[in-house]
């Protein structure tokens, strides 16, 4: 589970900083998903190590034009492209009708299905290995933070104790990995939890954007391994984060520190922290901090890579030897 930032000012794009959109890679499934397609989102693929042929969700957080102004040029260039086998986009009430639009004036067809969910909060995505919900946020439209949730599986199998007890390999050892038990043709009846590590948790990542603090995004933030959230304005804005129902980074760390998370990246910044103004990012990492100590502020192209919780606990290990 690979994090790619493709746009992190809010509004409108910068010269370092293209409007919102996060790419979450899974390489097991050769497949990406998109969350949020702000405009020029396909040029920020491009420049990146992504390959679109493997898009196969976005999930859209709210019907902004900075989040949405995207999506009928990703489609149709992947249309044209003849590369993408379908997309399946999940957003609010209207989004169906917005690319409906979009494709008649513009004449456009997909070559592809495409096929628009609209969400309410909840389950909305389940398969074999993962479990996407979402919930609402607090911003002046519709807005759906999203939650997903990497399935648990068994821990790592023993095959050298399986090879020491003479135990066949082939379909058996499938058995055993997924802890059943199993009789031999020798008669001997093994457990399979005997050759197996504790059970891996799976990973979680909580995306937050557009909102103020609310209970929804510490909801939907509960436990994660990252948590991305939006930061807009600086502590000492807050009476404007108010006004425009945005975060400051100090929402933002709170809503981490609250929920429990692992890490916390912070994105959507407007555009008046730029280098070289009375305030920039490096205060707003800093105010963050203070409160959660954990945080990182994205970039475009930042890359983030999960972390399995038994890798950071024998990190540990490794740091308290």
């Amino acid at each position: 589970m690979q994090i790619t930032f493709l746009g992190t000012s809010s509004g409108v794009p910068t010269r370092s900083r293209n409007v919102s959109s996060v790419a979450l890679r899974l390489p097991q499934r050769a497949q990406m998903w998109l969350f949020d397609c702000g405009e020029g989102t396909q040029h920020q693929i491009l420049r990146s190590e992504l390959k679109v042929s493997q898009l196969s969700r976005i999930f859209v957080t709210h019907m902004h034009g900075d989040h949405i102004f995207g999506l009928m040029g990703l489609l149709a260039s992947c249309g044209l492209a003849g590369n993408v086998q379908r997309v399946d986009i999940y957003g609010p009430p209207g989004l169906n009708d917005y690319l409906q639009v979009a494709s008649r004036c513009s004449h456009t067809h997909f070559s592809y299905p495409v096929k628009v969910h609209a969400v309410r909060p909840g389950v909305i995505y389940e398969d074999d290995e993962f479990i996407v919900t979402c919930g609402l946020l607090h911003h002046r439209v519709t807005t759906f933070g999203y939650r997903v949730c990497e399935k648990d599986r068994p821990g790592r199998f023993d095959v050298e104790k399986a090879k020491a007890l003479q135990i066949p390999p082939g379909r058996i050892y499938g058995q055993l990995k997924r802890g059943e038990v199993v009789t031999l043709a020798d008669g001997r009846v093994i457990d399979g939890k005997q050759f197996c590590g504790p059970t891996e948790t799976g990973r979680k990542i909580a995306y937050c954007t557009d909102t103020i603090y609310c209970d929804g995004a510490v909801e939907l933030a509960q436990d994660a391994d990252v948590l991305i959230h939006e930061a807009t304005f600086a502590h000492q804005d807050a009476e404007m984060a108010f006004q425009r129902l945005h975060s400051t980074t100090t929402m933002a760390a709170q809503t981490a520190l609250t929920a429990g998370v692992r890490q916390l990246i912070m994105t959507h910044f407007s555009p008046r922290y730029a280098p070289g103004n009375e305030i920039d990012l490096k205060d707003l990492l800093q105010e963050a901090r203070t409160i959660f100590p954990n945080t990182d502020i994205a970039y475009d192209f930042m890359t983030y890579e999960v972390p399995r919780r038994r890798d950071n606990e024998l990190n540990k290990a490794e740091a308290i030897a």
